[in-house]
């Protein structure tokens, strides 16, 4: 019998009870033998609830336990999340966590910390939710050099973008929406301006690497700026528009952001809808995967908890390789990455003849609808180069970045 404990019984604590309990036959197969809740840590009771009787409000009661080998950190945020996760692993029980603001911060360290103490540090949830992509980066991917990532993972922007296209709704309202729904938080900011998504392309990027970015050096970009136009001009592109976390391995270095683009129809990305996500992994032997699913949610987020729960119950004594040094690495300047980029530009500021003095060869774009504005595509440049032009003509009233 492999027993386990739970840090936080909210939404995904209570999915890692009920998965354990749904699918225990199926799981205690997997595993080799049974897992058990044996407690659940809460600063609340739950009378009523099938796991009342498992409730503590002692972490210690928890840590002093011998029986208990695997412990569930669900309780998001990096206190008490990070001194519990940490005392559990020098106490030699592993830890699996969905906490992805702890792993991006700390996830080097409490690696080492389980590799010392010869038990694990597992983090399946803390990126994709319910979608596999730690795992297969860490086991299926290890013949390859993973050279790029670029991944939608955040399912609230993700969203509210394919609201705004389907619906031709602005960005106010098709959020309001999402509040309503759940699918947004009373303050949006960590989706909306792209920090949650800057902290799972930190950990992949880090995987990528096997040394640590940090999401403090990745540039970041969120989807407030997005308008109803820019979807009509994108249309017209057979192209739509996502919010993209990029992170991609050249000679000198690795480019690492998170910004909107608008990709074209054929990117593999493009058709990702609604609140799920995906990611697109290329590497040099296998080329191009994508592993695509729900990226939140109680039970997706709490399956993925429990398939690091099996493989702890799986290497009892025995640490998981995952490579992850807490050496640092920063990002290469984005200013320094080329690309083409869209253009919403005032006619009367900036008339077709002025952008094109201004850009070179540029590709122009109309809507009957705005006679008073007009699009237009760059040719490639590098973002320095654009930003020096932007700054020195007036009338552009937005850009978004292209991806093919």
């Amino acid at each position: 019998m492999v027993y386990a404990a739970i840090l936080g019984y909210g939404t995904v604590g209570s999915g890692v009870a009920e998965v354990l309990s749904e699918n225990s036959k199926m799981i205690a197969r997997k595993a080799g033998e049974e897992v058990s809740v044996k407690y659940i840590l809460d600063l609340r009771d739950f009378p009523g609830d099938p796991n009342a009787d498992k409730v503590v409000h002692d972490f210690n009661i928890i840590l002093e336990d011998p029986q208990v080998s695997v412990i569930c950190e669900t309780m998001g945020g990096l206190e008490p999340a990070y001194t519990f996760s940490k005392k559990a692993l020098l106490a030699g029980k592993s830890v699996c966590t969905s906490n992805k603001e702890l792993v991006a911060d700390h996830g080097p360290e409490l690696l080492r910390l389980a590799r010392e103490h010869n038990c694990n540090y597992l983090f399946e949830a803390s990126v994709g939710g319910g979608i596999p992509i730690i795992r297969p980066m860490n086991y299926s991917l290890t013949a390859e050099v993973i050279d790029g990532i670029t991944g939608i993972l955040n399912g609230t922007t993700n969203y509210i973008l394919t609201r705004m296209k389907q619906d031709g709704a602005d960005f106010e309202t098709v959020l309001r929406e999402a509040q309503e729904k759940g699918y947004a938080e009373r303050n949006p900011e960590a989706d909306v301006e792209g920090y949650d998504a800057g902290r799972k392309i930190a950990i992949l990027s880090s995987l990528m690497l096997g040394k640590t970015v940090r999401y403090e050096d990745i540039y970041t970009e969120g989807i407030t700026a997005i308008t109803r136009e820019d979807f009509l001009y994108a249309k017209k592109l057979d192209r739509t528009v996502k919010l993209l976390a990029v992170s991609k391995l050249q000679e000198e270095g690795c480019f690492v952001m998170v910004a909107p683009f608008m990709i074209s129809n054929h990117n593999p990305l493009h058709g990702i809808s609604d609140v799920f996500n995906a990611v697109f992994v290329h590497s040099n032997m296998l080329g191009d995967s994508m592993y695509y699913g729900r990226g939140a949610g109680k039970l997706p987020t709490a399956s993925a908890v429990v398939s690091d729960v099996v493989d702890c119950a799986r290497h009892q004594g025995k640490t998981v390789m995952c490579l992850w040094d807490e050496e640092e690495v920063k990002p290469l300047d984005y200013m320094l990455a080329s690309r083409k980029f869209f253009v919403r530009a005032d006619r009367g500021l900036l008339d077709e003849e002025k952008a094109r003095e201004a850009f070179g060869e540029i590709k122009i774009i109309k809507l009957e609808e705005k006679p008073k504005e007009y699009g237009f595509v760059t040719p490639l440049m590098q973002e320095k180069e654009f930003e020096r032009i932007r700054s020195s003509v007036d009338g552009i009233l937005g850009r978004i970045r292209l991806e093919d």
